[in-house]
């Protein structure tokens, strides 16, 4: 039985997800890709509480992106979940792609937030 790239990407996805834990001292950078968007959340999983989150969607990004389904929107969007996760003190995060290969569009948001100024 040959499985399709969302069903691959949901069993990776479960999988990563039974090590890749956030607390309150380190939490989760969660990313989510869409055909047409860039979505990021610093998420504390043991409060069940989203701290942080930006997506190629928010007002301050709309404007300046042509599309959200690009390597630069989500450049952007790295550099702006790290600068909103900083404003709260968060400085240290596990990344959590998702299930989807660190290649791309990926691989670019956790490069920007790690400039930025997020270490994981």
């Amino acid at each position: 039985m040959k499985l399709t790239r969302r069903e691959s990407i949901e069993r990776r996805h479960r999988r990563i997800r039974q090590v890749v834990v956030g607390t309150a001292e380190r939490p989760r950078l969660s990313v989510f890709r869409s055909n047409n968007h860039i979505y990021a959340q610093v998420i504390d999983d043991s409060a069940h509480h989203t701290l942080v989150a930006a997506s190629s969607l928010d007002a301050e990004l709309r404007e300046s992106l042509a599309t959200g389904a690009n390597c630069s929107a989500s450049e952007k969007v790295g550099q702006l979940i790290a600068q909103r996760a900083i404003e709260k003190g968060i400085e240290t995060v596990v990344f959590d792609r998702g299930g989807n290969l660190y290649h791309g569009r990926i691989k670019i948001l956790a490069e920007a937030a790690r400039s930025a100024g997020l270490q994981f």
